[in-house]
């Protein structure tokens, strides 16, 4: 029970995390560009990420060759995330913006699960779960009344 109480705080604890850099990154991409602001956010992410891998010892870092090809590319979802978000916070807002990566992230998430995509355990759609994305786009129209 505790070890699912903690996963969820974490969740939300990594949910607080992309909202907060939502912002952060559409200011900055107003700021210095939507393409530069991704590159701001990728170096200093790389940086702290090597550094924490050097903490940790490197982990498995010696076995990137065995990666799949999407694996090595997946900054690309990163770098639509950020051109996205400099499109979108500006003009409708925080919560509007965010509200639309969640309802991305959730049906992205039903998909991966429902296909067994990129290793995933297959878990097939459901009528709960399609009731979840009917509620989360009413959530989000309502946002963007």
């Amino acid at each position: 029970m505790l070890e699912t109480i903690l996963t969820i705080a974490l969740g939300i604890i990594g949910g607080l995390a992309v909202g907060t850099q939502s912002q952060v990154v559409g200011e900055m991409s107003q700021k210095v560009g939507g393409i530069a602001g991704s590159f701001i956010v990728h170096v200093s992410g790389a940086v702290i990420a090597g550094l924490l891998l050097l903490a940790r010892s490197g982990e498995q870092i010696g076995s990137w060759r065995e990666l799949n090809w999407y694996n090595l590319g997946s900054g690309v979802f990163g770098v639509i995330l950020y051109l996205t978000l400099s499109q979108t916070l500006p003009r409708l807002g925080a919560t509007a913006a965010i509200a639309l990566i969640i309802i991305g992230q959730l049906t992205m998430g039903i998909l991966i699960d429902h296909f067994g995509l990129f290793g995933a355990t297959i878990r097939p759609v459901d009528i709960s779960r399609i009731g979840a994305v009917v509620l989360l786009v009413a959530g989000g129209w309502l946002v963007l009344r």
